[in-house]
């Protein structure tokens, strides 16, 4: 069954605390979220939102160049990808892509995919799929809609679990 949940965000600050919400719920060894929608429309604000959540006190910047930045934090380990200017999905067998999806001895890993469509045949399906679009409201340039959906076995039973007070 797959668990959805849509709602609207009005700023920044509950696009963080979106991530900050879905980040204190994660508890299986691995977990992927796709992450869809326009350029602008929050996903590395997100990005940043769930780092900075789990304890991560430098600065969370955009792995546009890098294609991915880790992220060991504790017992997690963030794998932040952003596959906007990847050119082929092969790349992402070059850099090793399988070597990210193996959790080490007792600790969490965690994938967070910007643009999953450029990866698309090489990527993982996700556990889950967050997909944020603009508001159409000209008088509400910030407000974003918020579409989560499982689309695993573990993905319904983190988004079973999910509550998020900050909805619209």
């Amino acid at each position: 069954m797959t668990v959805k949940h849509s709602f609207f965000l009005n700023d920044e600050t509950q696009t963080q605390q979106l991530a900050a919400t879905l980040a204190q719920i994660l508890h299986v060894p691995l977990v992927t979220i796709h992450l869809e929608g326009d350029l602008g429309a929050g996903k590395t604000t997100f990005s940043r939102g769930f780092i900075q959540s789990l304890g991560h006190k430098g600065h969370v910047k955009s792995p546009t160049y890098t294609l991915v930045e880790p992220y060991e934090l504790g017992n997690k380990r963030i794998f932040h990808f952003d596959l906007y200017r990847l050119a082929a999905a092969e790349e992402l067998e070059m850099m090793g892509m399988r070597d990210y999806l193996t959790p080490m001895h007792n600790q969490q890993v965690i994938l967070l995919i910007e643009w999953p469509s450029k990866g698309e045949g090489v990527l993982p399906s996700p556990d889950i799929l967050l997909k944020l679009s603009h508001s159409d409201s000209i008088n509400e340039p910030n407000r974003r809609h918020v579409l989560l959906e499982s689309q695993s076995p573990i993905g319904e039973s983190i988004l079973g679990a999910f509550q998020f007070a900050g909805r619209d």
